[in-house]
């Protein structure tokens, strides 16, 4: 094993949308935290609120499991 975490999150696109990989395969794009806990449920991985924050399941790129919209931190409180 190469020591890096077999889920990746790339960086927002301008769409607000983030490529996830698994194990170096394209699984899709995630437009919010609940899309990439829907990938990893789909290929056995644990979806636990704490698998977001383990380092060693997830590598989060350009932000982390509630950055998005372009890199942009927030919430969708109005």
């Amino acid at each position: 094993m190469d020591g890096q975490p077999p889920v990746v999150v790339q960086p927002p696109a301008s769409d607000g949308g983030r490529l996830v990989t698994i194990h170096g395969e394209r699984m899709g794009v995630a437009y919010s935290l609940f899309d990439v806990l829907d990938l990893l449920h789909r290929e056995g991985l644990p979806t636990a609120d704490t698998a977001v924050d383990d380092t060693e399941l997830i590598e989060w790129r350009g932000g982390g499991p509630y950055d998005w919209n372009n890199g942009e931190s927030g919430s969708d409180e109005a």
